[in-house]
């Protein structure tokens, strides 16, 4: 980072990260984040449960894969910081009165995980791992942009302001940790491969007024 890129407001900052690593084949239903606005209590249990499975997901792969050490200290940290925006969101829910409610089934993560390619070396297995995990950070990150930019509520906007930044950079790690246990160029090339069907699970599915993805 130059000394220059220092002085740059929080907003350019993460627009620039963005423009960086975001690097989506398909961009969300614009009608989402109409209907999401109107529902937000649907939104935010939903987003409670990502949160939360997101952490599961950290917690997980630390136990399968315990002798990668550089893995198991960035993944705690990437566990503490979900479970903290879990914290958050339910805190959200709370200063609206609004229950959690049960889980809901995520369609969309299901459908990603089919992806992952069984057999091989744990080498392989990891990389799809990684990089699904990395794709869920990314459209995650893609709609906090949305509900920053247009929710009406300026306490919730300023929040997933927040956590748009804190998104791109677990997309960031999970890349980066799939490089470091795998060839690049193979660990790019996989990546181009489940992008593509990443925008072909969006596409298939219905545009949900109580679903974060």
């Amino acid at each position: 980072m130059t000394a220059h890129s220092h002085s740059l407001p929080a907003a350019d900052v993460a627009q620039q990260r963005e423009k960086t690593i975001l690097k989506l084949k398909l961009n969300t239903d614009p009608r989402w984040v109409d209907i999401a606005s109107k529902n937000i209590g649907d939104i935010l249990a939903d987003h409670a449960y990502c949160e939360q499975k997101a952490a599961s997901t950290g917690i997980s792969l630390i136990v399968s894969y315990p002798e990668k050490t550089r893995l198991v200290d960035e993944l705690t940290d990437l566990v503490a910081e979900e479970w903290s925006h879990f914290e958050r969101v339910l805190q959200e829910l709370r200063k609206r009165n609004l229950p959690l409610g049960r889980p809901r089934r995520d369609e969309y993560v299901v459908e990603l995980l089919k992806h992952v390619r069984r057999g091989g070396s744990r080498e392989r297995q990891l990389m799809d791992q990684l990089l699904v995990s990395a794709l869920i950070e990314a459209r995650s990150c893609e709609r906090f942009k949305l509900l920053w930019k247009h929710i009406p509520d300026p306490e919730l906007s300023k929040f997933y302001y927040e956590l748009m930044v804190s998104e791109a950079g677990h997309f960031v790690a999970y890349v980066d940790l799939a490089k470091e246990y795998c060839t690049p160029a193979d660990v790019d090339a996989r990546l181009q491969e489940l992008l593509k069907i990443e925008g072909e699970i969006v596409t298939s599915l219905p545009v949900r007024d109580d679903r974060m993805h």
